[in-house]
């Protein structure tokens, strides 16, 4: 874990980064800033954990230093150090979300278990969300194992079969397509068009077209419905599409295919 040491008093500094048993915290490195613009380098040099920063500074102070860590949206806990009870100062950097603010002088035994405290802190946050990413990768593996076991115990006869049953079902369906029945299979596109065309000769998209087709021709000779009724009626809410379509396959336009009988 990084450790980070903002202040202006150079003597101050380097004694804690010296005297203070900094392994012992759980800290790895430590970094030293003289003032919020070398601290705003180290910060974007390094992958700072924590930092151990005065408020009182020459230019910009710790608090300004830390609204400009919060607005680059760095992650790095901080410990404020000051010698002056400021109320003001307690409350921006509560609203700043920073982890302890200590009232100096004090033993450096005291700023350590401080540090000791946010290390341990922030070292079981990041384990939690470690946790959680390898528990969502597990659960996705777990799912996709899943659906694979269950493609695997259903014949590619059957699975096309369902896959035909759904396409036939939402015919009017004007987003039906491999995709949409794919999913509604749990299966990948690609592996269900592939054993669809091993059994019908066809893609799933030529059947789709196909049974839209089908069903457009049966609807016309319906006295009731007009050309642009049986377009919806098989997802077709552009009626030039659908008429270019069915003139493909019937090799006459929808109006013309009504008025033959």
């Amino acid at each position: 874990m990084i450790l980070l040491i903002v202040n202006d008093e150079k003597v101050t500094a380097q004694t804690m980064w010296k005297e203070i048993s900094w392994e012992s915290c759980g800290i790895t490195e430590v970094y030293l800033a003289y003032d919020a613009l070398e601290a705003r380098e180290q910060l974007m040099l390094h992958d700072v954990d924590i930092m151990l920063c005065d408020i009182e500074m020459p230019g910009e102070n710790g608090i300004e230093l830390l609204r400009w860590v919060r607005q680059e949206h760095m992650d790095v806990e901080c410990i404020f150090l000051t010698c002056h009870a400021n109320f003001s100062y307690a409350q921006d950097a509560v609203k700043l979300d920073c982890m302890d603010y200590v009232l100096i002088p004090v033993r450096y035994e005291e700023i350590a278990e401080s540090v000791r405290k946010v290390a341990c802190r922030r070292a079981k946050k990041q384990e939690k969300e470690q946790l959680s990413r390898y528990g969502e990768q597990w659960v996705n593996q777990k799912k996709q194992e899943v659906i694979e076991e269950q493609g695997e115990k259903k014949s590619a006869k059957q699975m096309v079969k369902e896959c035909e049953e759904y396409i036939l079902k939402n015919l009017e369906n004007i987003n039906l397509s491999v995709n949409e029945a794919a999913a509604y299979c749990h299966l990948s596109p690609i592996y269900l068009n592939r054993i669809f065309k091993k059994e019908n000769g066809i893609s799933i998209s030529q059947y789709i077209i196909r049974e839209k087709m089908l069903l457009a021709a049966k609807l016309l000779k319906e006295d009731a419905l007009t050309a642009n009724m049986v377009a919806l009626k098989v997802g077709y809410p552009s009626y030039p599409h659908f008429s270019s379509t069915f003139k493909k396959y019937y090799g006459c336009s929808p109006k013309q295919f009504k008025e033959e009988e």
